[in-house]
């Protein structure tokens, strides 16, 4: 292996056979970088991850942001408050034990988890006047499409980071992307949100508002009678009546859509962003990570690294599987241990206690359990590495950061600081 030497920004690099190591608190350390988006597929642990970074940036002088869009609200629980809604809240003390506050020289730590409805609704009411926001507001169509709309959630996570990258109140901002089947949604919904709400469908139930009067209904008997029939059937005629009321009082609002959607899209491209991409150490996990890879390639967005969480080590792999194996299979045959005493072979039985054979007997079984338990981590660790390995042989420049696994859930802001640190150094434990 080659001598360690240093590496592009927020990188190290340590060899050629190993990729290089993303040093996470060069990351947060950088002025420069004023947005990170943890991003992936489900259940791999983005929300602990974006949390962890919000302590650590905080604790390192920065006044930063935590965006959650995960409903299981699991970040106001670890950062000590009651709940999390649509407005930024100071997280001020470790735990919400009334100790130190978390931030250093300076520092700040704010989160808040979005909230879809409400973020549509303040759109609305920013961008059109208040008697045409209230018919907005109150249309049937829009409550469904604010509430539950495929890809709006993914949108509106989208407005929300633009909002706040406007404020300009905070030098960090971290997103924890929604918890979409597909990591790759994040990036594919507000564009496709975008072209609905600004695609051809739209504006043609939009043209009859927009002709008016008996010449508007006489072109729409005429000129859309075959579709506005099918769409009867399909929808039923109060939700095709709704849409297009909704369709002719959000008339004003649409390019709008598009138009923030392509300037939040440019700011995720531009220098002062950073792409985390967070996995967990199996196959269909890593498998998405390596798709999100190519399409922020493809995207021209910057990457940062790689986040491998609930990686397992042991402090004890010079003994490998089949050795713990064949141990513990002797153990239990009898054929390993040597109970019998002298040269001949004579069993000393009358230098033994009662209850001797039973004793031994049983701590045979619990070495032998205890062997077996070794060999099935080392299994795991040796499964682990091969799925690492083939992600790494596609993507070697990719900077990864280890995670170890941890014994229970992240539940306070002392294991987030632990996450913190374990992101810090970069490699599991017993590594």
């Amino acid at each position: 292996m080659s001598k360690g030497h240093e590496g592009r920004e927020g990188v190290d690099t340590v060899g050629l056979d190993t990729p290089p190591r993303l040093a996470v608190d060069r990351l947060l350390d950088d002025r420069e970088t004023r947005i990170i988006v943890c991003c992936g597929a489900g259940g791999v642990g983005k929300t602990t991850t974006a949390a962890a970074l919000g302590v650590r940036a905080a604790a390192r002088g920065r006044k930063a942001v935590v965006l959650t869009i995960d409903p299981a609200r699991r970040l106001a629980q670890s950062m000590g408050i009651d709940s999390l809604d649509n407005t930024p809240r100071k997280v001020a003390t470790v735990g919400g034990d009334g100790g130190d506050g978390i931030g250093g020289d300076g520092g700040e730590l704010h989160a808040m988890m979005l909230d879809m409805k409400r973020t549509f609704d303040e759109i609305v009411e920013a961008h059109t006047d208040a008697e045409r926001a209230r018919a907005i507001l109150a249309n049937p169509f829009y409550q469904s499409l604010s509430a539950g709309f495929a890809g709006t959630q993914e949108y509106m996570a989208m407005e929300k980071l633009g909002q706040l990258r406007a404020r300009d109140d905070w030098d960090l901002i971290i997103v924890d992307t929604p918890p979409s089947r597909s990591a790759l949604d994040f990036l594919d919904a507000p564009k496709r949100l975008g072209s609905f709400l600004d695609g051809k469908f739209i504006r043609v139930l939009m043209a009859p508002a927009k002709v008016g009067g008996r010449a508007g209904m006489k072109f729409l008997n005429v000129g859309m009678s075959m579709m506005t029939g099918t769409l009867s059937k399909l929808m039923g005629a109060s939700l095709l009546k709704d849409v297009q009321t909704f369709v002719a009082a959000m008339d004003t609002m649409f390019g709008g859509f598009r138009t923030r959607a392509d300037a939040t899209f440019r700011l995720l491209q531009a220098p002062g962003t950073a792409f985390l991409v967070v996995a967990a150490p199996e196959p269909d996990a890593l498998r998405e990570a390596a798709y999100f890879v190519e399409r922020l390639a493809a995207e021209r967005m910057p990457l940062a690294g790689l986040v491998l969480n609930r990686v397992h080590g042991s402090g004890a792999d010079q003994l490998s599987a089949e050795r713990a194996l064949a141990a513990a299979e002797n153990l239990e045959e009898g054929g390993i241990v040597d109970h019998q005493t002298g040269k001949a072979g004579l069993r000393d039985t009358a230098a033994e206690p009662p209850g001797a054979d039973d004793d031994t007997t049983a701590v045979d079984r619990i070495t032998a359990g205890l062997l077996r338990l070794h060999a099935e981590r080392m299994q795991v660790i040796a499964r682990e590495q091969r799925t690492r390995d083939r992600f790494t042989s596609l993507h070697p420049e990719v900077a990864v950061a280890e995670v170890a696994a941890l014994p229970g859930d992240v539940h306070d802001l002392a294991g987030l600081r632990a996450i913190g640190e374990r992101l810090a150094a970069g490699v599991p434990a017993g590594a």
